[in-house]
């Protein structure tokens, strides 16, 4: 009879035996740039197949905000329709944002009977204005009741339509806004369209004081850098916790991690190469600005990296990177994990998002230029980036805030859950120049000699990079470090987006009543906001232990260590105040979202807590009853000749797992609890639950250590890790 690890070892057999399969496409077939948006329903596409009126009529709304004229719908869908149809398409799907995270569709096909045994393709512009999803069964914090299922899709003609192919056909991607039948914001698009709007009527305030008048909408622009892991498929379909919970449960750390740094931007193996060039081939195709690729710190993690773009089309873009990666790696035999914490022990995987603002014509408000002392314009928009994130860290911090990211904020790898601000040397020395009245230089960046004359000279920057810092300047940006990987960045570039107008909107309130010359005025604002909110301003190691003390007993600054601490930030009067005032969320709206985020960091822990059990009790438990009999029985044997037994083994075999026993009852108890409450019952299952899997998780772990190999039911770490 064979036990436990009999699959586990097919598993194995199979990956070493793995032959690395063709690409699905040739990447030296077609150049990068004819590549680019070949699938995508671009202005360029628009502006030949649509009335050049209509066409004038759709560049005016996307590219300065005006209202879309709902009479250039038909001839937009009739031209939509031509180009989708050409190029395969037989369905069409409104794509929404729910606030599950993911994306959500419902394909309609263009095929309507026409009643004569024939049929005709069909696509009219209140089809494509307007989609009809239930309202009721995505998480809506109680706007709408399961009796009440009416919900509608936008259109949104900001970010363009694109064709997602298969072998069979192609299907016409529609984003769109997801409303209640009350008008309702139920997804992550609405009020960022809502934020955007916002920060373009304040951003345009500041500029005018400046005199650079701009047509075109100033938006905030994106680009989220994203972290991943890869294993084989074989394995991923051994582990329930990975393909329920997307992170492993159990699993002891493997003699070898990340201690070597050798992974870190190592060579590409074959086989993740390859599915690179397929997901890379396809996300080209879609439009998104795929840039970078790497091999990322952890064994088994990668990262993927675009330019950023319109901070809208760019969320839309991480969405479809999200799912393009998991599709492609499934064609590759292969499982995604964009889980913020996958493998205990190892990396996680964050999703940098890189934060600006500016258009075409006022270029980029946050490039600092050769001497950013003499940019006044850029050092009024740095401090209203200071000012926003100094008033409204504990927003920020619950923006970021889920299960997932309680596993990877605060630890030696990722952001602390303090709110601070990284500058760097040259932007403090200046704001430091001001508050005291002398400035008179920036460093320059200058060169770095190599001391090897075939070697050129570098030119050096300005200032240097800090990685432990969770919202950092980085040139001519900033980067917000502390998303969580499997998070739609929707929601934190909403309220980036929103504290910045407010911030804004304070600076242009103040210079507008300005009497006499603007510069002074200008300079003692600077002054007067880098003084009240420099707390904010570190430039050192997040992850010491001497920050931590100094922000919270020098410097007042939250330090929200959970989820359960940062999320009831969302119902602050300051947060309530900030959204309603911009009209980006009502305070019903808001209150949906505090409510769904808590309910989704409950569900996330009862399942994996749920299935911690279940593994436990007929995975684990199992195969260390068996190897305490096989143990027993070797001690017995040996007795019996008078040889030394292995005592101290079965002794350390019977403690772990009559301790592991103990645990899984105890958190079985646990689980029988249940507050009516939401925000109690996250109390609770962060105070009492997550503890106790956490000591269920070290005795199991123990176990793994000494169980028997050809026992042992679950892959191992080393195995998912390091066999491709």
């Amino acid at each position: 009879m064979t036990f436990g690890n009999h699959a586990r070892l097919q598993a194995i057999n199979t990956v070493a035996r793995q032959t690395i399969p063709p690409t699905q496409v040739n990447a030296k077939g077609t150049a990068p740039e004819n590549l680019f948006n070949a699938n995508v329903f671009h202005q360029k596409e628009m502006e030949k197949l649509l009335p050049k009126d209509i066409y004038r009529s759709l560049k005016r709304t996307i590219e300065r905000g005006e209202q879309l004229d709902p009479s250039t719908a038909d001839a937009v869908a009739a031209a939509m329709k031509t180009w989708a149809l050409a190029r395969g398409a037989t369905h069409y799907t409104h794509v929404f944002y729910p606030l599950t995270g993911l994306s959500a569709e419902k394909h309609d096909s263009f095929l309507t009977p026409n009643y004569e045994g024939g049929a005709i393709t069909e696509f009219s512009g209140a089809q494509l204005i307007q989609g009809e999803p239930d309202g009721s069964s995505f998480p809506t914090g109680g706007i709408r009741q399961t009796f009440e299922a009416r919900g509608y899709t936008a259109w949104d003609v900001t970010s363009p339509a694109y064709l997602l192919e298969t072998p069979n056909g192609s299907t016409l991607c529609i984003p769109t806004a997801f409303v209640s039948w009350t008008g309702e914001a139920l997804d992550g698009k609405t009020p960022l369209l809502r934020s955007i709007q916002a920060l373009n009527q304040q951003a345009q305030r500041v500029l005018k004081l400046f005199g650079d008048q701009t047509e075109k909408m100033v938006v905030a622009t994106a680009g989220a850098e994203q972290e991943y892991f890869l294993i084989d498929n074989h394995f991923y379909h051994q582990r329930p916790d990975l393909f329920t919970a997307g992170r492993s449960l159990f699993g002891a750390k493997p003699p070898k991690g990340q201690e070597m740094e050798d992974h870190y931007f190592g060579a590409i193996s074959e086989r993740v190469l390859h599915f690179m060039l397929d997901a890379e081939h396809e996300l080209l195709k879609l439009g998104v600005p795929v840039k970078t690729r790497h091999n990322e710190v952890a064994p088994g993690q990668y990262e993927i990296a675009p330019v950023y773009e319109n901070a809208n089309v760019a969320a839309d873009h991480q969405q479809l990177t999200l799912t393009t990666l998991k599709r492609v790696a499934t064609r590759h035999g292969l499982a995604c994990l964009t889980h913020e914490k996958p493998f205990a022990g190892v990396n996680g995987s964050g999703k940098h998002v890189n934060f600006s603002l500016g258009n075409a014509q006022v270029g980029n408000l946050l490039e600092p230029g050769d001497n950013p002392h003499l940019n006044v314009r850029f050092l009024v928009f740095c401090s209203a980036v200071i000012r926003a994130v100094s008033k409204h860290a504990r927003l920020l911090r619950a923006v970021v805030a889920s299960a997932g990211n309680d596993h990877r904020l605060g630890a030696n790898e990722a952001p602390p859950a303090i709110i601070s601000i990284f500058l760097g040397e040259q932007l403090t020395e200046i704001f430091e120049q001001i508050k005291t009245g002398k400035t008179a230089s920036s460093k320059k960046g200058g060169t770095l000699g190599l001391g090897v004359d075939t070697l050129p000279r570098l030119p050096k920057h300005s200032g240097d990079r800090n990685r432990t810092s969770p919202f950092a300047f980085t040139g001519n940006k900033f980067e917000f470090r502390a998303v969580g990987a499997n998070q739609s960045i929707a929601m934190p570039i909403t309220v980036l987006n929103t504290i910045l107008a407010e911030s804004l909107d304070h600076i242009a309130s103040r210079l507008e009543s300005a009497n006499g010359e603007l510069e002074p005025q200008i300079t003692q604002l600077i002054r007067e906001i880098y003084t009240e909110h420099e707390s904010i301003v570190f430039n050192g190691d997040g992850y010491s232990e001497a920050w931590h003390k100094e922000a919270a007993e020098k410097r007042g600054l939250p330090n929200l260590k959970t989820a359960v601490d940062a999320l009831p930030a969302y119902k602050d009067p300051a947060s309530i105040a900030l959204f309603e005032k911009y009209n980006i969320l009502s305070p019903r709206e808001l209150e949906s979202r505090a409510h769904v985020f808590i309910e989704q960091y409950n569900r996330t822990l009862l399942v994996e807590s749920r299935l911690m059990l279940e593994m436990g009790r007929t995975q684990i438990l199992p195969a260390a009853y068996r190897f305490q009999n096989q143990i027993a029985q070797t001690c017995f044997s040996l007795k019996q000749l008078n040889k030394p037994a292995p005592e101290q083994l079965l002794d350390k075999a019977v403690e772990h797992t009559d301790k592991l026993y103990a645990g899984l009852e105890h958190l079985g108890l646990l689980l029988q609890h249940h507050h009516e409450d939401p925000l109690q019952e996250a109390r609770f299952l962060c105070d009492k639950v997550v503890p106790q899997m956490t000591l269920v998780r070290q005795h199991a772990d123990s176990l793994e250590s000494i169980v028997a190999d050809d026992l042992w039911p679950l892959p191992t770490y080393q195995e998912m890790l390091f066999l491709k």
